[in-house]
């Protein structure tokens, strides 16, 4: 398996109603310390990409975009829609996904 369809298939199991970071969804996926590396793998997803792309974020819980982008704008639209509360454009720690 490649290391981007290692990423992809973590990325594919993060439950709905749940984020992970960066550095957190490399690690989980056997690659450690390559967190910009995802969040450039991230951004290269196609627009009809059915990976769920926007439960991933900083590890400050941050969005990874500045607010005037219409990413920020649909990544936080697309949380809310799972339940997830953004405010000022972050997530509580609460929502980060521990899985057993």
């Amino acid at each position: 398996m490649t290391p981007e369809q290692r990423i992809f298939t973590v990325l594919a199991d993060v439950p709905a109603g749940k984020v992970v970071a960066y550095g957190q969804l490399a690690r989980m996926a056997g690659l450690p310390g390559r967190a910009r590396w995802v969040g450039r793998l991230m951004g290269h997803l196609p627009q009809d990409s059915t990976l769920p792309w926007h439960r991933v974020m900083k590890s400050s819980g941050h969005l990874a975009f500045n607010e005037q982008d219409p990413r920020f704008q649909k990544q936080q639209r697309l949380l809310e829609n799972e339940g997830i509360h953004v405010i000022s454009g972050k997530v509580a720690q609460h929502y980060f996904w521990q899985p057993a």
